[in-house]
């Protein structure tokens, strides 16, 4: 493609621009995390932190997250030029293209608190407001966990109900005013309201977000919540907006013109378009980000960006699952191309509140009829594991495979449909490559069994208004997160209260309440193990390919998760962006 970016096809037009304005249980031991403070001096590698150890500990960790060495391939890890032979460099620009289906579009801004979109646009909300907490992992993706940020240290306490949350040292605003407790406190109420998926479901008490001196916030819960600094990356707490900026400007102009303390600022912002930012000069890292600019750039989809890469009008692009550009990148070697660790398999959501999925007959037809490893290796090859539960190889609390889980069984779905009188049923899914290649031989999967389906591609705000109208049939979606209990996982599409569900049963939600509770691991894992098992006894939404997208960078282009495996946090892996550099020209 040899035209300019600006005549890249997009899908989401430009409705507004801003230009950026420098603004004048009781008895319970308490679990403590700190993090040293950091040294203060040119960062020209990444900082490593040495956790205490405490009998938390194992639950803040994933073991054996590399993907390969849970027989999900992917084609391997990079591919294309070779890793940076020195250090990293300061200095340069890099452009960033983003589908404009998923991560490339955000219609109501950037404001943390009313970013409808906000779960899809984790890039743009962390290279503008950094996080309290961040997901890192090794180069190969394993001994992945969450560790503080802005955030200095945290306490559970009171077996789990109360957490205490303290700020690091001297943190401001780009426009000079204070990153304190109050500060947070007053973002995590606007957040708990927020009407954005990226909404944390805390179990708050009444007047449950409150400060506790300068630098500490602290939440108290009705009942534990073992995961919610597991959780902090995928929801809108973890994005921290300047008051004083949001008071002066109005929501409106500041979901355009957004104030945070993260790496870079914002020059201008065309929604669904095009944000470009520069480097935050007064960022609480020394040294970092790397980066004198870093511009996020709509497009409209994986062919026009590959293109755009090879071309040279962009260096880096996020969430490439067109398997064969992606077979075809590995193999060119201009590129590198770094396949994430699978967290979130996909699942075929089934409306259990309305017919035909009311009636378990009807859902056990379509377990039947579903043949996700027939999927995998004839649309893939192999290179996505399938799972039959919410986990992926990458994720805590992985499970392959479930006992008494329903069978592929041609026959027996058939003999079900013609028990029923017929089945007829809409499914539907996520515009994208992978997504729609594998709902199109679900369909052809279906029919041989006798069921009548129609399939229906959405982008992201048609799909989420088909969920909360509550009038669909099936969803095919991915289920799941690093955390179980975090973004979009197992109670995003399980639980009662979630408008994401197609289920409402107390018994499963109290089985996800306890372990999302839970603080020992183990016990944990062994909920989440019921729970699976649950799901499959009551044939709620078979599961199939634990799949994770890919990242695209053009040689001289290195950074964390981008070029190196971090599982993602939701969809796409969180990329450091304050880390991301590249080699002089």
């Amino acid at each position: 493609m040899g035209e300019n970016m600006s005549s890249v096809p997009r899908n989401l037009p430009a409705t507004r621009v801003a230009t950026r304005k420098r603004l004048g249980g009781p008895g319970v031991s308490p679990v403590t995390v700190r993090w040293p403070a950091l040294a203060r001096g040119p960062a020209t590698e990444r900082e490593s932190y040495v956790r205490r150890r405490t009998h938390v500990a194992p639950l803040l960790t994933a073991a054996l997250l590399l993907m390969a060495a849970c027989g999900g391939g992917g084609g391997g890890g990079a591919a294309g030029p070779a890793a940076p032979a020195g250090p990293p460099q300061r200095g340069g620009e890099v452009t960033v293209l983003e589908n404009a289906s998923f991560a490339g579009g955000w219609p109501t801004g950037l404001d943390p608190a009313t970013n409808t979109t906000g779960g899809a646009n984790i890039a743009q909300m962390s290279a503008i407001y950094g996080g309290l907490f961040r997901l890192q992992a090794a180069d190969d993706g394993t001994g992945a966990e969450v560790v503080p940020h802005q955030a200095e240290s945290y306490e559970l306490l009171d077996g789990g109900t109360t957490v205490r949350i303290t700020i690091r040292e001297g943190l401001r605003f780009t426009d000079g005013t204070p990153f304190d407790a109050e500060a947070v406190a007053f973002n995590f109420r606007r957040a708990v309201d927020s009407p954005c998926t990226c909404s944390p479901t805390w179990p708050l008490a009444e007047n449950g977000i409150t400060t506790d001196g300068p630098r500490t916030v602290v939440l108290t819960f009705t009942r534990p919540f073992a995961a919610v600094i597991n959780a902090f990356p995928a929801t809108n707490v973890n994005w921290i907006a300047s008051p004083t900026a949001l008071e002066q400007m109005g929501e409106d102009q500041f979901a355009l013109e957004p104030v945070g303390a993260g790496p870079f600022t914002v020059v201008s912002n065309q929604l669904s378009s095009e944000l470009v930012l520069e480097r935050n000069p007064e960022y609480f890292k020394e040294g970092l980000p790397y980066l004198d600019r870093l511009t996020f750039q709509s497009i409209g989809g994986d062919q026009p960006a590959y293109q755009a890469l090879l071309a040279g009008q962009a260096q880096a692009y996020e969430g490439l699952n067109t398997t064969p550009l992606l077979e075809q990148a590995q193999e060119g070697g201009r590129i590198s191309v770094t396949v994430q660790p699978p967290t979130s398999p996909y699942v075929v959501q089934l409306n259990t509140g309305r017919a035909p999925f009311d009636d378990q007959r009807a859902r056990e037809a379509i377990y039947h009829a579903t043949d996700f490893g027939a999927i995998a290796q004839g649309l893939f090859r192999g290179r996505y594991p399938v799972s039959q539960s919410f986990t992926g190889p990458g994720g805590l609390f992985h499970q392959e495979t479930v006992e008494g889980y329903p069978a592929h069984d041609p026959a027996r779905a058939q003999a079900l449909v013609t028990e029923l009188g017929g089945l007829t049923v809409t499914l539907g899914t996520l515009k994208g490559y992978v997504a729609e290649q594998v709902m199109t031989a679900l369909q052809t999967q279906w029919q041989e069994a006798g069921i009548t389906v129609q399939i229906e591609s959405y982008e992201l705000s048609t799909l989420i208004g088909e969920f909360n109208s509550g009038e669909w049939d099936s969803m095919l979606q991915t289920a799941g997160a690093w955390d179980p209990a975090a973004g979009v996982g197992v109670g995003f599409r399980f639980s009662s209260d979630s408008p994401f569900t197609g289920v409402k049963d107390p018994q499963l939600d109290t089985l996800l309440d306890t372990a999302e509770a839970t603080l020992d691991p183990a016990e944990r894992e062994r909920l989440y193990d019921e729970a699976g098992r649950y799901i499959s006894d009551h044939a709620y939404a078979p599961f199939g390919l634990a799949f994770a997208p890919a990242n695209l960078a053009t040689e001289g282009v290195y950074g964390p998760g981008l070029t190196t495996k971090i599982p993602p946090i939701v969809v796409n892996t969180g990329v450091l962006w304050d880390e991301v550099w590249r080699a002089p020209q």
